[in-house]
């Protein structure tokens, strides 16, 4: 009787997380999403969609130089084969705000023997013209547990321009409060945070990112704490595909009223998969 009982409970939840239940709903109700992470390489310099449907209206660029290459004018570097349309992009709905990513390496290893060096180069970046809006500045050397010399970030973040953001995760596992109190200890209090929250790579579940989230919300301030949603999942075989519908509508749902991005819109979130998101942000 005991293992019936069990296996009945577990049945039901496994039913009810998948909104499978008599009179229960279908899907999870998707929350709309402040932004879109675009990441430029020499295959996608030319970020198109229709994210304004989800509620985007700012774009997060991971880069304007990485290797040395540069995706903008004037920087004396090397240029990318193909430099983005910038003009059009800023005249996107999507992209009506933008927070610009500066100098950065493709290899995190590489990126993080670099900081210095990209530090230089980034504060450089920060004083060029252009036709977008921009409201804050992103340094794309991501921090997790494992870098223990991240501290010395806090002197280089120092010379950079405000609003002024970074990007952490936690590939160690050592836990929400740990990681929040961790990164708390040397962080400037004037830069704010990007979440990666693993979900796309397996690392965790959305509700475990969520716990994650909220230390963080409560080290550093609601404020300075962004979610970047991973829209994709590993494809047999290897390498990535976008998620699906039923994938990535849970996974947003989790974050209701959070400043949410999606990583990595142009490859990951095309206009069918935005209709359909959309269909199930609006279902009753």
């Amino acid at each position: 009787m005991m293992r019936m009982a069990l296996a009945a409970r577990f049945l039901a939840s496994m039913l009810l997380g998948a909104g499978l239940l008599l009179g229960g709903c279908s899907a999870p109700r998707v929350p709309p999403v402040e932004g879109i992470v675009w990441q430029p390489d020499n295959t996608n310099v030319e970020p198109r969609g229709t994210w304004e449907r989800l509620g985007a209206t700012r774009m997060l660029v991971q880069w304007t130089v990485v290797d040395d290459i540069a995706f903008v004018e004037g920087t004396g570097m090397a240029a990318a084969p193909r430099l983005p349309d910038w003009k059009r992009i800023a005249g996107e709905p999507w992209a009506r705000e933008v927070i610009l990513g500066m100098a950065g390496r493709f290899d995190e290893a590489s990126a993080r023997q670099a900081i210095a060096g990209l530090a230089e180069q980034s504060a450089r970046l920060a004083s060029l013209g252009g036709p977008l809006n921009v409201v804050g500045w992103y340094f794309p050397v991501e921090v997790d547990p494992t870098w223990a010399q991240a501290p010395q970030l806090a002197a280089l973040l120092a010379k950079l321009p405000r609003p002024l953001w970074i990007s952490v995760y936690d590939s160690a596992n050592i836990g929400p409060q740990e990681m929040a109190d961790g990164l708390a200890r040397w962080l400037p209090p004037d830069v704010g945070v990007f979440f990666q929250d693993g979900v796309g790579v397996h690392a965790r579940e959305s509700r475990i990112a969520l716990q994650y989230i909220r230390a963080l919300q409560r080290k550093l301030g609601s404020e300075r704490v962004h979610v970047i949603a991973e829209a994709f999942r590993p494809r047999q075989g290897g390498g990535f595909r976008p998620a699906t519908i039923d994938e990535l509508a849970p996974q947003l749902a989790t974050y209701n009223g959070l400043h949410i991005y999606l990583f990595e819109g142009p490859r990951y979130v095309s206009p069918d998969l935005v209709d359909q998101l959309v269909k199930a942000g609006s279902a009753p």
